[in-house]
């Protein structure tokens, strides 16, 4: 074999081992025992939860998603979640639901679930739904009672109930605990405070703009 043959089959080699490698990483793991029920009040932190020692069926379940939840706040929409922290059975198995309640003009307002895709069904009522790329492009439509649509992992979406009575759907998500940010409230509401000069700046309002829009999210979670 010649030098650069030599050279070259080194190259390969290593480009193998660094997608192999990436794989690994960006993947998630499989399971390395059939259930790891989430131990949520162990101290040790770790990327999930360490599991309990016993488990039993109520680890499993939940019922709160069966009813809807009353949607009087200022944007007119509930979310009840159903991740690892109301279903510690969940641990491990990359999978959660929630159910999204609304009132006549509610909002579930602009966010992102940083890791996971979100699958939403229409439980009652009609909603519209939208998604913006990273190229800025807005992808919505109309969506009724028994209709699905996709929202792609870490992109900003938003839902509205536009009509004049309730709706109500069942979102899921490919992880365990997909997170969330909603956008006003992440750089209205931030603790310690965003700076109104970064708010001001990148709105294109004033200060006492910035001040304004941060009283109404005063106290908000």
């Amino acid at each position: 074999m010649d030098a650069a043959a030599g050279k070259l089959s080194v190259v390969v080699i290593m480009v193998l081992v660094v997608v192999t490698i990436s794989n690994s990483v960006s993947a998630d793991p499989d399971m390395l025992q059939d259930v790891c029920v989430a131990d949520l009040n162990n101290v040790v932190k770790m990327n999930s939860f360490a599991c309990k020692a016993s488990f039993s069926a109520s680890d499993f379940f939940f019922a709160g998603l069966a009813m809807p939840k009353p949607a009087n706040n200022m944007l007119g929409s509930t979310v009840t979640p159903a991740n690892v922290m109301q279903i510690p059975g969940l641990n491990t198995l990359g999978v959660s639901m929630a159910r999204v309640d609304f009132g006549p003009g509610g909002l579930n307002p602009p966010h992102t679930h940083s890791r996971a895709t979100e699958i939403l069904f229409v439980l009652y009522g009609e909603l519209d739904v939208g998604f913006i790329t990273t190229a800025n492009v807005l992808v919505s439509m109309t969506i009724k009672q028994g209709d699905i649509f996709t929202f792609p992992k870490g992109l900003v979406h938003f839902q509205i109930n536009n009509g004049s009575g309730p709706a109500a759907a069942i979102a899921a998500f490919d992880s365990q605990n997909p997170g969330v940010q909603a956008i006003a409230t992440t750089l209205f509401a931030a603790m310690p405070p965003v700076s109104d000069s970064v708010l001001s700046k990148a709105f294109q309002i004033s200060n006492q703009e910035v001040d304004a829009i941060k009283s109404k999210f005063a106290g908000y979670p």
